[in-house]
């Protein structure tokens, strides 16, 4: 299943938008809970903020995954590396764990992948991985270099039909993970999914975050309250059954999509 799904990685804590001593609380909140995967990226502009707020803590560096994501301005072979250096720099690491594409490349994403290969060999990330990849250029990035593309970070949610990406997933060996997990709330809406974890003594919240896991995606979750971050992080003692799975997978057909080239000009015709 990949890096994301050993050692408890699969639940992940995203850190945008926060910054300061917000976020400084919101980790020290996400590490006491047992998270320790933490997803951040140079666009966020808070990689100095991660970094401290995990230095601060009780945690081992050798026992954190620490994402972050070359921002799309940085893509040119002159600015790659050196903004990689930096965002070490910030994060107060020596390398990290992958590092992603936030974007993919307006004008062909082979070049900025195979600096993100460049990267790996000159030690400043384990893994590499990419964002907001459609299935195509998913399958361009994992022909474009050697070294194993470790996940695809897209919009997933219960509102959305990525089911092409799924597919993609499974014939490229490329993984997805999330952001926007609940739609920024929007699924909160549908009474199907308090229905649901009434049945097994979970919040509406965890049984979308299931729902995902149990599509074979990694999560991202991000919150500044102490009770919803343990919440979020507590889906791992149930199980969703087949009825139910199915019942969420109609809503798909909502096609509720968050991000596209109206928020941010660096997205693709979506698949």
């Amino acid at each position: 299943m990949g890096i994301y799904f050993r050692n408890s990685y699969e639940r992940g804590f995203g850190t945008y938008p926060l910054t300061g001593t917000v976020l400084a609380e919101a980790i020290a909140a996400a590490l006491e809970t047992g998270y320790r995967a933490f997803d951040t990226a140079q666009m966020y502009e808070n990689e100095a903020d991660v970094g401290a707020a995990l230095a601060a803590g009780p945690i081992p560096r050798d026992e954190l995954l620490i994402t972050t994501k070359v921002h799309p301005d940085n893509f040119d072979e002159a600015r790659f590396l050196p903004s990689v250096e930096e965002s070490l720099k910030a994060l107060r690491v020596d390398q990290v764990d992958v590092l992603l594409l936030h974007w993919p490349a307006l004008d062909g994403v082979v070049p900025s992948v195979r600096l993100l290969e460049r990267a790996r060999e000159a030690g400043l990330t384990r893994e590499i991985g990419v964002s907001n990849f459609t299935a195509r250029q998913m399958r361009e990035a994992r022909d474009a270099v050697s070294a194993p593309i470790v996940t695809n970070q897209v919009e997933f949610h219960p509102l959305l039909d990525q089911s092409v990406l799924l597919a993609a997933a499974a014939e490229t060996g490329i993984p997805l993970s999330s952001y926007c997990s609940v739609a920024r709330g929007e699924v909160f809406k549908y009474p199907l999914f308090g229905e649901i974890g009434a049945a097994y003594g979970k919040t509406a919240a965890q049984v979308v975050l299931r729902w995902i896991l149990q599509k074979g995606v990694s999560l991202n979750t991000m919150s500044t309250k102490p009770a919803n971050i343990a919440a979020n992080f507590d889906v791992m003692d149930f199980t969703l059954s087949s009825i139910d799975m199915a019942a969420i997978d109609r809503l798909q057909a909502t096609g509720y999509r968050i991000v596209d080239r109206s928020l941010v000009p660096w997205a693709p015709e979506w698949d």
